[in-house]
């Protein structure tokens, strides 16, 4: 079994010391001991391999082992997820982490029931950010995902029209996901709509900034789902899985 994966600032030194959280988590929920091996990163590529040289009650000295660096895969992952209602916010979050998304943008689409406003906006990013950071680990991730803030539809479309590749899931366009063409290298930005799917003014906007309508398949999925599975889709197509 690969080692557990811990986020450190500091990552120089033949010693290390994990405290705060980190540490806390690693010493009092984890109980690693002495001679157990630990991987540490900065979140951005920077991993430094360790063991555990003491335990003590809310952090950890490691002996490192050996550093390297881990580049940024490509071409990059970007899905501007609609946002959905309740919690299946950070349902999708937590999935597209695991499964290797490099970015995520929540956006406020005009037919999604929640709508994040005022204090809600920063305890949601909160939410989504922090869902991230801990599948990142879980998923043994050296390359976080960037949880980016709240867009607007024209960030949305901005941000298509300066990708390599736009995508949108929509149920009744003519071309499978798993026929289109693929750069390989730049950022492919895909759009999951919410519950109520994308209008057709922002389909029509998506589709002036250069985005590509797609089917995802047969059955229709919930939004909380769709985009791992396109990304899943996308991963497989471009050598990345």
């Amino acid at each position: 079994m690969s080692a557990p994966v811990f986020l450190a600032e500091e990552l120089d030194g033949p010693e290390l010391t994990l405290d705060g959280p980190e540490g806390r988590h690693a010493a009092s929920v984890r109980r690693l001991r002495a001679g157990e091996r630990v991987d540490l990163t900065d979140g951005a590529g920077a991993v430094a391999e360790c063991v555990v040289r003491e335990t003590m009650k809310d952090a950890l000295t490691l002996d490192v082992l050996r550093r390297y660096d881990v580049e940024a895969p490509r071409p990059r992952l970007v899905v501007v997820q609609g946002l959905p209602k309740g919690d299946r916010g950070e349902l999708a979050v937590e999935m597209m982490t695991e499964a290797g998304v490099d970015v995520i943008v929540p956006w406020a689409a005009s037919r999604s029931i929640t709508q994040w406003k005022g204090d809600k906006v920063a305890k949601a990013l909160g939410r989504w950010r922090s869902t991230a950071r801990e599948a990142g680990k879980q998923a043994r991730r050296f390359h976080l995902p960037e949880v980016a803030d709240l867009a607007s539809t024209a960030h949305v479309e901005r941000l298509l029209s300066e990708a390599a590749l736009g995508l949108v899931l929509h149920e009744e366009a003519a071309e499978p996901l798993s026929g289109v063409s693929l750069p390989v290298g730049g950022d492919i930005v895909m759009v999951v709509g919410p519950e109520g799917g994308v209008s057709e003014q922002e389909l029509a906007g998506f589709r002036a900034a250069k985005a590509v309508p797609v089917l995802l398949g047969a059955t229709i999925l919930r939004t909380s789902t769709a985009g791992v599975a396109a990304a899943a889709v996308l991963l497989s197509r471009t050598g990345r899985w």
